[in-house]
Order: structure tokens, then C-alpha cells, then sequence
């Protein structure tokens, strides 16, 4: 009866963890995944390339435009061009890789909070499941509901694919590192580190097995067992996996495209981007304290808090603790570490500190799971121990989300995109920056009206709630409103060049670029910065008496005359948004003089 009971336990904990993580990873990275365009100017770039894979049967050079592409290794193409052959070539095929990675990457993270609080149970010799399952599930949902997460994971670019190899493989470090030393899942457990770290290689390069030795490195000089690790890892075998898995496309690839290969990827892509400042990347050096307060909003207060918990200035006290218990610190070292090391880089972007997030979760998640525990139980860090610090923190997250909330209303004024000049009136007509703020007010106010009440235990379910309804009713149709107006007329004008170009027929884009245009005309399109110089090209084209007799043009309003054409030079084939397809004929010497 006794094993019954607890198989039934057993099996309705799994059903409830899997609905949990099915339901968050729903709202969070799948929920109206395909419903809109392509994003310019990056999204393109990858829906493309992987494209031209799968098309061309060609798995080794990615290419876009008619030209190779070595921004990034092959895995994020592989995974596109297979996803294109299972679904068809689409919005959706071109993100489900991200989501995909993010969803696993959050599945793993629960199983490794409950797997460490079952051993902390275990030593302190209770049981506390629903203080396992909450905590598990809270850091699933704060690392799920959280805007750099929800952003990349449904994005068709390589940063969540590396995010969801490289700390999977981290976690797996950790499970391997934890695992009693005569358990069998230990060796299996860095089979898998070792794996996925050649997926994060295959999927950015370099980056993705530094950061993991990085982070690793100072885990365990820290604790002082580097010696005793590096026995139980067998680092020569993780080294042979990871080449064997992770070399040979470099080998190919370079085989077939020799030094520009190197120097793209290798040169410009990694090492230039750590040393100098590229594409006019640059920030001050505290540019991702901000990115991690807004990427991590609103959970991102507490994170001062969850570190401080740890007294990590203590090595004696950590080295005393077993292993399994040292998942905290390990998620610390984890955020540090990815943190520093992207500060020191020279460029700089918002995309690059995405593989702290997951630790930032974590951290969090444990520093709730102290108010979640038997207040009999004697510990180092009691619930009581908490309340004053939590007290104050939890009204810095008041003020947060009150700032938030003001914010809101003062959004429209400060978007200005020229591609989409009608998005802020837009937006504000829609009532969304209204509602998102009334949003972010309640939440506001619930808080504080748990932390009058000394009431801490919901606080950080209450923000989570927020923010899951501040996606669902604002950001999710505010993003049909950006794809209406910035994207939407780029997928109509490209649908007209399909329908009315002619064979041979070339297709420009004069004065920007937008690569989704060649994503949805499946064409190769010529980009011309300059209006002068496109004028120019028209004419020697109009010289040379090319066939067919005439260009396709695709440009803003204001590019034409500087182009030196009247509307009788050219004939009008589609106008959308702030763009306009044109048919310039060749048969005039001397276009704009007729």
C-alpha cells in the first residue's frame, strides 16, 4: 500500500512538472511563434542562409545573397534547414530552434533546483516535496518570464541555441560534479557536459567552450578540489568528444574556403570583437548592469539579495559543504563569470550577457526556497534571517515596478523608428502603453500590500504573474502592431516583386537594407547605399543595353529624387508603409532629363 501511494505521488509529480513546464514554455516561447514576420535586420540573415541550405543541399558554406556567410558556425543553419524540411519554410520553422533550446534549457534548470533540494532534504534528513517542486517551479517561470529569455527564444538566431547548449552543459557539470562519487549518472552526466559543449562550439564558435572553462575554473579553485575534478571529468576524453564532434565542419569549411574563412570568423567575428569596438558596438563599461536590470526586470532586484545569502566571501564555510549543496554557489561563479568576461570585451551588446540569465534564475529561485522551509528545522539561513533584508528589498521592487508603470505612459513619446513612422501614433491610439501600465501599477500595489501584511512567500509569484500578463495583453499585440507597420509592407512589396519581376530582372534596394527582402523573394537582391550611386549604376546599366530592358527598384519615397527620377521615368508597381516598388526603364540615355 505504502509503495502504491508513493508510486502515485510519484507519477503525479512528474504530470504536474511536465504540464508546468509545458504551460510556461507555451506562454513564454511558443504562443504566437510564427504569427509574425521576420524581424530586420538579423533574423533574415539566419531564415536565409538556412534556407539556401536546404535548397542547395550544400550543409558545409552558409550563404545569403550570393554571398557566403561566416558570421556563425553551421549548427543554427542545420537545425533551421531541418525544420524547414519537417514544416516547410516559414516564420515558425525558422524559430522553433530557439524556442526549442530555451524550453530544454528551462526543463533541465527545474530538474536540477529539485534534484539539489531532494540531496539538501536528504543530508538534513526530511522531506520537504512541495517546497522542492515550488522553488523548481518558480525558477523555471522567472527564467522563462523574463524579456532577454522570452526575446531570443523566440528569435531565428543562433544566441538562444548557444544559451541552451552551453548552460545545459553547465548544469550537467553541476549534476556530474554533485552525483555521489560511486553513482553511475556521474560519467553520464559529463558525457552530456561534454556533448552540448561542442554543440555551444558548433553553434558560436570559441565562446562556447571559453566561457564553460572559465566558469568551471574558478568554481573549483575556489573550492579547492581542481585536482580531484580533473581526475573524475577525464578531461583528455571530454577533449576527443568535443573535437570529434565539433572539428570536423570547421575542417571542411575551411578546406573549402580557406583564409577568408579564418579571417571572417576566427579574425573579424572573435577576436576583433573582443579586442575593438565593432559595427559601432561600444558602451560604457557599466552597460550590462543595465541590460541585466531590464533584461531580468522585474526579478533583476532581488539579485543583490541572492548573492549576499550566499556569503561567497566565505571559502571555509563553502569547502566545508557537500558537494550537492553547492548549487548556489555554483550559480554565482556562473553569473560572474559571464558577466565579467563580456564587460572586458571591447563590443558590446545586449545579446551577449543572455547566458547569465538562466544563473540569475537560479539564484533567485534558491532565495526563495529559504522562505519555503520548516521554520523547526535548524539551518544557517532561516526564514527569520531573511525578513528585515527582504523587507527592504521588496520595496525597492515597489518603486521598480512603480517606475515601471510610469514608464509605460511615456512610451509612444520615445519611439522613433523611421522605417515604421506611424508605429507610435499607433501604439498609443491602441491603449497598450495605458494597460501595460495599469499592469505593472497593481503589481505594484499587491506587493506592497503582501510586504505591509509580512507576507513574503507570493511576492515573487505575484511578479511572475505580472509579467506573464504584461506579455500576453501588451507585448504580444504590440508586436503585430511594430510587424504591421515596420514589416508587413516590406512582405507585401516583396510579394509584388515575385509577381512582376521579369526573368533576368534585377531587384535593388536603394538606401538601406533589409535582408528580409531576399528571405520572402527568394531573389538575390542588389543593395545600394548611396542614391547617387545607384543613379549611377542605373545609367551604366542603361548604357551597357542589358536584358531585360529594365530595373527594379525598391526604396523610400525621398530616394527618388535624389536619384534623379521623375515619376515619368519609372513606372509605380506598389506602395506600402513608407516604402515604394518601382519599374525603372533602361531604353533612355539619359534618365530624369526626359
Amino acid at each position: 500500500m505504502i509503495n502504491d501511494y508513493m508510486g502515485k505521488r510519484r507519477v503525479f509529480a512528474v504530470t504536474l512538472s511536465i504540464l508546468w513546464l509545458v504551460l510556461i514554455a507555451g506562454v513564454a516561447f511558443f504562443w504566437h511563434l510564427g504569427s509574425i514576420g521576420l524581424i530586420d535586420e538579423t533574423e533574415p540573415l539566419f531564415a536565409e542562409a538556412s534556407r539556401q541550405m536546404f535548397v542547395t543541399g550544400d550543409w558545409i558554406t552558409p550563404f545569403f545573397n550570393g554571398e557566403t556567410r561566416f558570421d556563425k558556425p553551421a549548427l543554427i543553419y542545420w537545425c533551421q534547414a531541418i525544420t524547414y524540411w519537417i514544416f516547410g519554410v516559414n516564420e515558425w520553422a525558422v524559430r522553433l530552434p530557439s524556442a526549442l533550446a530555451a524550453t530544454g534549457l528551462i526543463s533541465l534548470a527545474f530538474y536540477t533546483i529539485q534534484w539539489h533540494l531532494a540531496r539538501q532534504d536528504y543530508l538534513e534528513r526530511t522531506t520537504r516535496p512541495t517546497r522542492r517542486w515550488l522553488t523548481a517551479a518558480l525558477g523555471a517561470a522567472v527564467m522563462a518570464l523574463s524579456s532577454q529569455m522570452i526575446v531570443w527564444g523566440r528569435t531565428g538566431v543562433s544566441d538562444m541555441l548557444l544559451v541552451g547548449c552551453m548552460d545545459s552543459a553547465l548544469l550537467c557539470f553541476f549534476l556530474a560534479y554533485a552525483q555521489p562519487s560511486q553513482s553511475e549518472m556521474k560519467a553520464r552526466w559529463y558525457l552530456a557536459f561534454y556533448v552540448l559543449t561542442a554543440g555551444a562550439i558548433l553553434t558560436k564558435g570559441p565562446v562556447g567552450i571559453v566561457l564553460p572553462v572559465l566558469i568551471i575554473g574558478i568554481f573549483v579553485l575556489y573550492l579547492g578540489n581542481a585536482k580531484a575534478i580533473l581526475r573524475e571529468m577525464r578531461p583528455l576524453t571530454g577533449l576527443l568528444i568535443i573535437l570529434c564532434l565539433s572539428v570536423p565542419w570547421y575542417l571542411l569549411v575551411i578546406w573549402r574556403n580557406g583564409e577568408n574563412y579564418i579571417n571572417s570568423f576566427f579574425g573579424y567575428h572573435n577576436l576583433e570583437r573582443f579586442t575593438s569596438v565593432v559595427n559601432r558596438h561600444s558602451a560604457p563599461w557599466y552597460f550590462y548592469f543595465f541590460v541585466v536590470l531590464v533584461g531580468f526586470a522585474p526579478y533583476s532586484v532581488y539579485l543583490p539579495l541572492a548573492m549576499a545569502r550566499l556569503k561567497f566571501w566565505q571559502p571555509k564555510y563553502w569547502r566545508s559543504q557537500k558537494r550537492s549543496s553547492q548549487l548556489g554557489l555554483f550559480a554565482f561563479v556562473w553569473f560572474i563569470g559571464v558577466f565579467g568576461f563580456f564587460t572586458t570585451a571591447v563590443t558590446k551588446l545586449p545579446s551577449y550577457v543572455l547566458p547569465l540569465m538562466p544563473a540569475a534564475a537560479i539564484l533567485v529561485a534558491l532565495l526563495w526556497s529559504d522562505l519555503l522551509k520548516d521554520e523547526k528545522i535548524t539551518q544557517q539561513y532561516s526564514p527569520d534571517s531573511l525578513n528585515r533584508p527582504l523587507f527592504w528589498t521588496g520595496w525597492v521592487n515597489v518603486v521598480f515596478l512603480a517606475v515601471l508603470a510610469v514608464a509605460m505612459f511615456y512610451v509612444p513619446q520615445l519611439i522613433k523608428d523611421p522605417a515604421a513612422p506611424k508605429f507610435s501614433e499607433s501604439f498609443q491610439q491602441s491603449g497598450l502603453s495605458v494597460l501595460g501600465g495599469v499592469i505593472w501599477l497593481v503589481c505594484a500595489l499587491i506587493v506592497a500590500a503582501l510586504l505591509v501584511r509580512r507576507y513574503y512567500q507570493p511576492v515573487l509569484m505575484v511578479n511572475v504573474l505580472a509579467f506573464a500578463a504584461f506579455l500576453v495583453f501588451v507585448l504580444t499585440p504590440c508586436l503585430f502592431l511594430i510587424d504591421q507597420e515596420r514589416q508587413l509592407p516590406l512582405r507585401e512589396l516583396s510579394a509584388i516583386a515575385v509577381q512582376t519581376q521579369q526573368p533576368n530582372e534585377e531587384l535593388m534596394m536603394v538606401g538601406f537594407k533589409k535582408p528580409s527582402v531576399v528571405f520572402y523573394t527568394q531573389k538575390q537582391v542588389n543593395y545600394v547605399k548611396i542614391s547617387t550611386k545607384a543613379a549611377q549604376y542605373i545609367q551604366d546599366k542603361a548604357a551597357k543595353k542589358t536584358q531585360p530592358p529594365s530595373v527594379l527598384v525598391l526604396a523610400q519615397f525621398k530616394k527618388f529624387p535624389e536619384m534623379n527620377l521623375k515619376p515619368t521615368d519609372y513606372e509605380k508597381l506598389g506602395t506600402s508603409g513608407a516604402y515604394q516598388l518601382i519599374r525603372v526603364p533602361l531604353n533612355k540615355k539619359e534618365l530624369g532629363n526626359s
